[in-house]
């Protein structure tokens, strides 16, 4: 059985990137020439690097936990959840991480917030 450090990279980049280390982060784990998919941010490491800092000096407090992670080739997937403070609501969160080596090279994400009432009674996780 093969054993997966890409998973623990990614899990330990949105970590990482999530308790205001995000410079630390992205000198880690994010590969020079990464590109994402973001669409508030130009599509460069830069511009999402400086997008995470700001939110990291907005949302000081934020508690992201991994659900679950799941790994095909060079794609890692983190389905998980966030919340910016302790009186904001919750978001599911989905990354998708594309490799190069032990680098990401790569980002989509997507989220949502969780509703409070949801009909659905399996919920989001």
């Amino acid at each position: 059985m093969k054993v997966s450090f890409r998973k623990d990279i990614a899990v330990s980049f949105l970590r990482q990137a999530s308790s205001g280390q995000v410079r630390e982060a992205y000198d880690r784990y994010v590969h020079p020439d990464f590109i994402h998919h973001n669409p508030y941010f130009r599509g460069d490491r830069q511009s999402l690097l400086a997008g995470m800092e700001e939110s990291a000096v907005a949302f000081p407090n934020k508690a992201f936990e991994a659900v679950r992670v799941l790994e095909d080739g060079d794609f890692v997937a983190v389905h998980g959840r966030i919340r910016l403070k302790p009186d904001m609501p919750e978001y599911v969160l989905i990354h998708i991480f594309r490799f190069e080596g032990d680098r990401i090279i790569e980002e989509w994400e997507a989220g949502q917030e969780i509703p409070k009432d949801s009909p659905n009674t399996n919920g989001v996780f």
